[in-house]
């Protein structure tokens, strides 16, 4: 059990990969926190889960509720060792009819939420903690009709993966706001 005692934490826990992931931590011996928006797979991931759960119900595009779900996993855990921000959603049009609220919900849960998932976390993780960004393989490099704007988003959290590790390991920093 080489997860024994460490806490981790996934975003988009409640379903899919992000739940795959919870098991297989749980599995590892790790303690699980997980946070998504929908009350009823957040149950049903928990039961499945077991012991040493936490569940949080929340949106990754209000930062408030990232803080609250960051808050409760260290008061319930303490420092965190993994952070896996995962939370994402699967919606295609085509260029000409993508609506302008579904462009801001890929956008913002892939993108805005990756980021201020890391952003809000870092005062909670443990020297040394892992984070992980998790994006499809190949959704930004295959070109396929009717997803340029989730792919364009899973991109932006490649790059986001690539930018913040640099940042995060120390690197220098170009300018600051």
């Amino acid at each position: 059990m080489r997860l024994r005692g460490k806490v981790t934490t996934i975003t988009g826990g409640n379903s899919g990969i992000g739940l795959a992931t919870a098991k297989e931590f749980k599995t590892s011996g790790a303690k699980v926190a997980i946070f998504g928006r929908n009350l009823q797979t957040l149950n049903q991931a928990t039961a499945s889960l077991g012991s040493d759960t936490l569940a949080v119900q929340g949106d990754v595009r209000r930062l408030p509720d990232l803080q609250r779900f960051f808050e409760q996993v260290n008061a319930r855990f303490g420092k965190i060792d993994v952070l896996v921000a995962n939370a994402g959603i699967a919606k295609f049009a085509p260029v000409e009819s993508m609506p302008e609220d579904v462009f801001d919900e890929l956008s913002d849960i892939h993108f805005k939420g990756a980021f201020f998932t890391v952003q809000k976390a870092l005062p909670f993780l443990r020297d040394g903690a892992s984070v992980i960004l998790v994006s499809a393989a190949d959704a930004d490099k295959l070109g396929r009709v009717g997803t340029s704007v989730y792919s364009a988003a899973k991109a932006a959290v490649r790059e986001l993966a690539r930018s913040m590790s640099a940042e995060l390991l120390g690197g220098e920093s170009e300018s600051t706001y």
